[in-house]
């Protein structure tokens, strides 16, 4: 599966399971352009999810691959 795709399914994930809004999303793709930062660090770096969301992000990246 390519990157690409894989970051689809993330983002998809980060809206359906922790319905994160659409504005929330942009917020975190905006800083990670200039942070070269994870994805779903800048979320919990910014409180846009707390730390057990972010346990759940990365249980999901670690069994999805």
């Amino acid at each position: 599966m390519s990157t690409r795709n894989k970051e689809i399914e993330l983002l998809n994930y980060l809206h359906d399971e922790l319905e994160l809004s659409d504005k929330d999303m942009a917020v975190a793709l905006r800083h990670r352009e200039f942070d070269q930062a994870p994805l779903p660090m800048l979320l919990w770096q910014y409180g846009l999810v707390n730390l057990d969301q972010l346990g759940q992000i990365l249980d999901w990246l670690h069994n999805d691959i």
